[in-house]
């Protein structure tokens, strides 16, 4: 038999009429561990759905991997390169590729009979994948692209929509400023919203074989080549594959390829992303600590009205340790109490948060017009594991306030 978690259970378990102390300094206690894990689980929770959005969101507009001409600028004005079939059999056939698409982007102006407003043309082919932009779809839908000839339907953001006052099944003219200014009519057939308004206040969707026509572009030139990897965590790898396994790779055209993932062609917001993460770790860390002392107050104050008790078992002849282990097992039934309630107040708060979208946000700020959360089941048992192993760690210390303690004194206390 444990006479240690026995003591402990019927301490803990026990009710005692006359004990006044001990209800308000356990309440508070589990009160600090419930809401120092709730904050915890719902900053975690928090910062993993802002990155997993934003990061979606760009990935969205531009694939994990894009392969361009090496002589293109910053612009969305770009050099073409020629997709030969092996390239992009080649491409497809690289570890951790599952998709690659051809893509292409023109700068032009919109007009309206009222407005006008700068955006970007981006052409895509048969093998675009429309996966993102039917999710943020809000009416109509996406056209079909054929080989044989080319659509004059496209999608805009509700942004521009809003902007220019159109509506589904409107057309609008786009000029396009080259050696000749050119023009173009197009008509909506879907309007998409991402939040993010960066991109939705630029990018309408067309056929690439538009942006082939307007620049005089043969069958097989595009802008460049998007890919997308199987798993986000090994894309620096294989972008580096990618990278070595173009080396010096001359189109038909003698036109050097040039791979970047979408850290490289977005440095600014993957950086931001990354800094979210130290604050990730400061709010465990304050948390933590919170909690710990709330604890560390709890047992203290447990210690010291169970004195005479400690002063009983010492005469009797158990040693510090084994007294320290009863504290220790009190401690333990408290933490996991408190746990218990963080853990049903966090998940509680991120289910309302997820479903009900209750704290919004400036989509012009955040790039997302609701707080985001995604909670994964690793991410719940880790800040548990962590919780409890540095609450009880924080326990050892004030438990040798016990080793202090006279029997021959404490005996007589009250």
């Amino acid at each position: 038999m444990n006479l240690e978690l026995f003591i402990a259970k019927k301490i803990h378990f026990g009710k005692e009429g006359d004990k006044q102390v001990t209800p308000p300094a356990v309440r508070i206690a589990i009160a600090g561990i419930a809401l120092g894990l709730a904050v915890m689980i719902l900053s975690v929770a928090i910062i993993i759905g802002f990155k997993k959005e934003v990061r979606n969101k760009v990935i969205g507009f531009g694939s994990h991997i894009q392969i361009t001409n090496f002589d293109n600028n910053s612009s969305y004005e770009t050099h073409p390169i020629a997709v030969s079939d092996s390239l992009y059999q080649a491409l497809k056939e690289l570890p951790g590729i599952v998709h690659v698409e051809r893509f292409a982007t023109k700068p032009g102006i919109l007009k309206t009979k009222e407005d006008s407003q700068g955006i970007i043309l981006k052409g895509v082919d048969q093998d675009f994948d429309w996966t993102f932009f039917k999710e943020n779809l809000k009416e109509g839908e996406v056209f079909t692209v054929t080989a044989d000839k080319s659509t004059t339907d496209v999608i805009i953001s509700q942004y521009l929509a809003d902007l220019l006052r159109l509506k589904l099944g409107d057309s609008f003219l786009t000029y396009f400023v080259q050696d000749e200014v050119r023009g173009r009519k197009f008509r909506i057939t879907g309007i998409y919203e991402t939040g993010f308004e960066d991109y939705d206040k630029l990018f309408v969707v067309a056929d690439i074989k538009q942006i082939q026509k307007l620049n005089g572009w043969e069958k097989d030139q595009v802008s460049g080549l998007g890919l997308m990897v199987d798993d986000y965590g090994n894309l620096d790898e294989i972008a580096e594959n990618v990278f070595f396994s173009l080396g010096e790779t001359t189109d038909r055209l003698g036109n050097t390829l040039y791979s970047r993932s979408i850290k490289e062609l977005n440095p600014m917001i993957f950086n931001w992303l990354e800094v979210l993460d130290m604050n990730v770790v400061v709010i465990l860390v304050l948390m933590s600590v919170v909690a710990g002392f709330t604890m560390i107050s709890g047992l203290l104050i447990i210690i010291l009205e169970r004195t005479n008790m400690i002063g009983i078992l010492k005469s009797l002849g158990e040693d510090n340790d084994n007294i320290r282990k009863i504290f220790l097992y009190i401690s333990f039934f408290l933490i996991s109490k408190g746990m218990l309630w963080g853990n049903i107040l966090g998940i509680l708060l991120c289910v309302i948060q997820s479903f009900f979208k209750v704290i919004k946000l400036n989509p012009s700020v955040y790039y997302l017009d609701a707080v985001p959360v995604d909670l994964s089941i690793w991410s719940l048992v880790f800040l548990n594991i962590g919780t409890l192993v540095v609450s009880m760690l924080m326990m050892l210390g004030p438990s040798f306030l016990i080793t202090k303690i006279s029997p021959a004194k404490t005996i007589r206390f009250e």
